[in-house]
């Protein structure tokens, strides 16, 4: 009998990935051996998230094997909503990419229903930092629904319908052979007990359907991932683009900042990762107040009296404050967890 823990080294979309991941951890361990007595929360959190990045790849690949989700050449369009089961689908399928036996592409596809209060911008903000094909499909189905559906009634079945019918379509548009959805294991259980108990039927959500007329396939890759590890990585994800400079050049309007001005956003940006990864509380609460203070309080001339007496320094550049608003509206939703989750 073939031990599965064996079984899964044997997986050709993880194997390589195994090895990297145990080299980087070994390599994180040596450099940080110094600093284990001094900073033991640093290393713990960071060991953590490598060892929820190789669970959630294992996993993730394990079922592309079983239900042969994904072969040679095809183009996958992953649908983006902006919740954290597509962040973690789309971080992670591109972390696959780079090491799966096949090649196969990504474009991330979000459907702009036009619901009130929806930051468009976000999602295209982020598609460009980390440099993947994207394509947002602007449809008015919200008014459509509303006007339809009377007062009261669920729109659920209507406006998924609706969002099924426009995600195919533009599948033929972009030439993508499967549609990657973000449904995890918990979605799929909770779905089949909503029919058994409410539908009185055995129906749920498979994790590789074809469409009615066959020219469709729909995969959901997070079949065999809980929700608490989507949540778990989305969060990592968002601290990690908090505290990524954007991916453009100049800071706001082609003004471009000074060595020093770069050097101070900077050292607000480490002062914010050192307490994430310390766990230190009141330290993120003190690193995210003076991000705060320097972006919607500009300094002043510093009255710095240099060995002659005379009074030097300047106010804040107009760059500077843009780049550091920039940090604080970034890092404004930092939280730290109540207890780290093994």
């Amino acid at each position: 009998m073939v031990n599965p823990m064996n079984a899964v080294n044997d997986n050709p979309w993880i194997a390589e990935e195994a090895e990297a991941a145990d080299a980087a951890a070994a390599a994180n361990t040596a450099a940080a051996a110094g600093e284990e007595a001094a900073k033991p929360g640093k290393i713990k959190i960071e060991r953590e998230q490598i060892k929820l990045e190789k669970r959630l790849c294992r996993e993730v690949g394990k079922a592309i094997l079983d239900y042969n989700m994904i072969e040679e050449g095809d183009k996958i369009m992953v649908c983006m909503s902006g919740g954290k089961d597509s962040y973690t689908l789309l971080d992670i399928l591109r972390k696959l990419q780079k090491r799966a036996p096949v090649k196969f592409d990504i474009v991330a596809v979000n459907l702009d229903q036009k619901q009130p209060g929806f930051p468009e911008h976000v999602l295209p903000e982020y598609f460009q930092s980390i440099g993947v094909d994207y394509h947002i499909e602007n449809q008015d189905t919200y008014s459509v629904v509303k006007r339809v559906v009377p007062e009261g009634k669920t729109t659920c079945g209507l406006c998924s319908r609706l969002r099924r019918a426009i995600l195919y379509k533009v599948a033929d548009q972009l030439g993508c052979t499967k549609v990657a959805l973000g449904h995890h294991r918990d979605d799929i259980v909770q779905t089949m007990m909503l029919n058994m108990f409410y539908g009185g039927r055995m129906k749920g959500m498979p994790p590789k359907l074809v469409s009615d007329d066959g020219k469709h396939v729909v995969i959901r890759p997070l079949c065999y991932v809980p929700e608490k590890d989507t949540t778990r990585w989305a969060q990592y994800l968002a601290q990690a683009q908090a505290l990524t400079p954007p991916a453009s050049t100049g800071p706001a309007r082609g003004t471009a900042l000074t060595a020093a001005e770069a050097d101070r956003v900077q050292r607000h940006r480490d002062q914010l990762m050192a307490a994430l990864r310390s766990q230190d509380r009141l330290a993120l609460h003190c690193a995210k107040q003076q991000v705060l203070d320097a972006a919607f309080c500009p300094r002043r001339p510093e009255a710095d009296l240099d060995p002659g007496g005379s009074v030097t320094g300047t106010a804040d550049s107009p760059a500077l404050r843009r780049a550091l608003r920039d940090l604080a509206w970034r890092t404004a939703a930092l939280l730290l967890p109540r207890r780290p989750e093994c």
